[in-house]
């Protein structure tokens, strides 16, 4: 991931305001993945753009992330930091292969997109099956997706989950007070997209109050280091 400006920040917050959430995630991902285009970001494993959006946290935020949940169990706040270091680890290969009872099968792993079309079809197992489906072949045979055995499709699962395990990030926290266990699913966008809307209300603050002391451009202010900017903040509120 490349250095990003506040400038651009600003402008992805401002594009991401009008957008539901799938579109923020979208606009965050080519944030963090500027090297690539716009095609080719909801075709990477889910688990990549996962890990991506972490290493974008960690650019912008750090790695130390603080996460508040409520126990399921008696209701209790629970609070705890994680670091979003162990979750920015990418899958080696895009593809899995599984040999099972004489067949042979080459599936690539689901992107977003897979996921997206997937669940718009009366049978979103199967659909899913049929987009990611590399070949197939029985006793060397070629087949479809749909000639595929119920043990080879919950192999493929398998085979899949283990090579793409940052696509779900699932937290199983013991609580403090009761001692149950609460499982929840991490959703590293919402988590980062409500970051960076706090963040560039603050900007923005800081913008309106550096341009009415000393009647500077916004983007000269941008330009200014946030430790600058913080002291020359300081500077007005000592006048």
């Amino acid at each position: 991931m490349t250095s990003t400006g506040a400038a651009e920040l600003l402008a992805t917050w401002e594009a991401g305001l009008a957008q539901a959430p799938a579109g923020r995630t979208l606009l965050l991902h080519r944030t963090a993945r500027p090297d690539l285009d716009g095609t080719a970001l909801p075709v990477l494993p889910l688990g990549e753009r996962e890990a991506d959006l972490f290493a974008l946290r960690r650019a912008l935020f750090g790695d130390r992330m603080q996460v508040r949940l409520e126990c399921a169990a008696c209701g209790a706040d629970m609070e705890f930091d994680l670091d979003a270091g162990e979750f920015a680890s990418r899958a080696a290969d895009h593809q899995v292969t599984v040999s099972e009872g004489g067949w042979e099968v080459e599936f690539r792993l689901p992107g977003v997109a897979d996921l997206a079309a997937a669940a718009r079809a009366a049978d979103p197992r199967a659909a899913l099956l049929a987009r990611c489906l590399v070949s197939a072949a029985h006793d060397g045979t070629a087949a479809t997706a749909d000639a595929l055995p119920a043990p080879v499709q919950r192999r493929i699962a398998e085979a899949v989950e283990a090579a793409d395990p940052g696509a779900d990030v699932t937290l199983n926290v013991a609580c403090p007070d009761c001692g149950q266990a609460t499982r929840a699913e991490l959703d590293i966008a919402s988590y980062l997209w409500t970051e960076l809307d706090a963040w560039a209300r603050d900007v923005l603050l800081d913008v309106h109050l550096l341009a009415t002391a000393y009647g500077w451009s916004e983007p000269q202010i941008l330009a200014l280091s946030p430790l600058r900017r913080r002291y020359y903040l300081e500077l007005c509120a000592d006048v």
